[in-house]
């Protein structure tokens, strides 16, 4: 959808104003605007966090990255599966994994520890079980499965890290769209998770801002290493090296997103896309499918019971032409799947699934 009024004003008015003299800004703190910073610490996590444990960027993806340019290639990273795969790819990338061999299980790579989250655990790790890894990527709504944990799983993954002396990755990018009363939007409303999780989020979902780019990183100061230095003063190394900070224009309606107008829009697209998870899902349901999400998530995961996700994708795109991602696409853990988006316009999804009725009732 269109990025609302408000928000959009806070865009074009930073932008005017670098063709004046007097609004002119150049080169600004890798960190964030100062103002942005504490209006996300205030707005967003009820002064849970403080401002300068902010750190504003160009999104959640990016700074996954960045995140695994300060860990290193010398550790064990864990991973949902299914999952979203800039986890995994950013890990390969960065020398953690092994080459792949005949002794290599299908889709994985050696060296990534993978939790399988599925139907039959609630889509949550057995923690019981997991073997230790040093970083730990979770992401609550989750991308595929359109899972969202719950406080009390949360407040077991926040104890196994801090037992098991490992750093938690905590994706919160879809944090608004939980309305369901005492599920947690951020990993820091679990006591003791500041000495354990750094905290992800963005913008893009929040308000259309997939291609202006707009994103934030916590790291508390709370958060140590091993050998009791702050992570936070690592972190802000890598920023200040390889990053220039967002854009001054983003930022400026960064800024709005955060105003009670802004807000306000935002909550106006929350509902929106609910409502198109609400109609997707109702629509597989009645088709005979067991879906998964949609319920404080804009993702479903349609259940295929055994059959190809990629079949199912090409099947559905050559028939109705309509557009689904194999869940194959998000590791091992999603065969069988099928992952559909709530991020259309009303009329598509209306259209998608008339489409999707008339080719399976056939």
């Amino acid at each position: 959808m269109p990025i609302p009024a408000h928000i959009l004003s806070g865009l074009t008015g930073s932008a005017a104003k670098l063709g004046t003299k007097e609004g002119y800004s150049g080169y600004g703190a890798e960190q964030g605007v100062g103002d942005l910073r504490a209006k996300i610490a205030k707005k967003l996590y009820n002064d849970l966090i403080l401002p300068e444990e902010v750190f504003v960027s160009d999104g959640s993806k990016c700074d996954i990255g960045r995140l695994q340019m300060m860990f290193g290639s010398a550790l064990t990273s864990a991973v949902q599966d299914p999952s979203y795969p800039v986890y995994v790819d950013t890990s390969v990338m960065i020398g953690q994994t092994r080459m792949m061999d005949a002794d290599s299980k299908q889709g994985q790579h050696p060296g990534i520890v993978y939790m399988p989250c599925n139907p039959a655990n609630g889509w949550f790790p057995d923690l019981e079980t997991m073997p230790r890894a040093d970083v730990v990527y979770f992401c609550s709504p989750n991308n595929p499965t359109g899972a969202v944990a719950s406080r009390e799983q949360l407040t077991a993954l926040v104890k196994w890290a801090k037992d098991n002396g490992s750093f938690l990755v905590f994706d919160a990018a879809y944090a608004p769209f939980i309305k369901t009363p005492g599920v947690p939007k951020s990993i820091y409303e679990i006591p003791g998770a500041k000495e354990v999780a750094i905290e992800v989020n963005s913008f893009s979902k929040y308000a259309g801002f997939t291609g202006v780019r707009l994103g934030w990183t916590i790291v508390p100061n709370e958060l140590k290493f091993a050998d009791g230095t702050p992570v936070r003063n690592d972190w802000n190394r890598v920023m200040c090296t390889v990053f220039n900070g967002a854009s001054n224009i983003v930022q400026g309606g960064g800024l709005a997103c955060l105003d009670d107008a802004g807000l306000a829009e935002i909550e106006a697209l929350i509902e929106y896309y609910l409502g198109n998870a609400k109609l997707l899902a109702e629509t597989m349901k009645a088709l005979g499918f067991k879906v998964h999400g949609a319920t404080d998530a804009p993702y479903i995961f349609v259940d295929l019971e055994g059959a190809s996700s990629w079949d199912m994708f090409s099947k559905i795109l050559e028939t109705a032409q309509v557009i689904t991602i194999p869940g194959a696409g998000f590791g091992p853990g999603g065969e069988g799947f099928l992952r559909l988006s709530a991020f259309a316009p009303r009329e598509a999804c209306v259209e998608a699934c008339e489409r999707l009725t008339k080719m399976f009732k056939k």
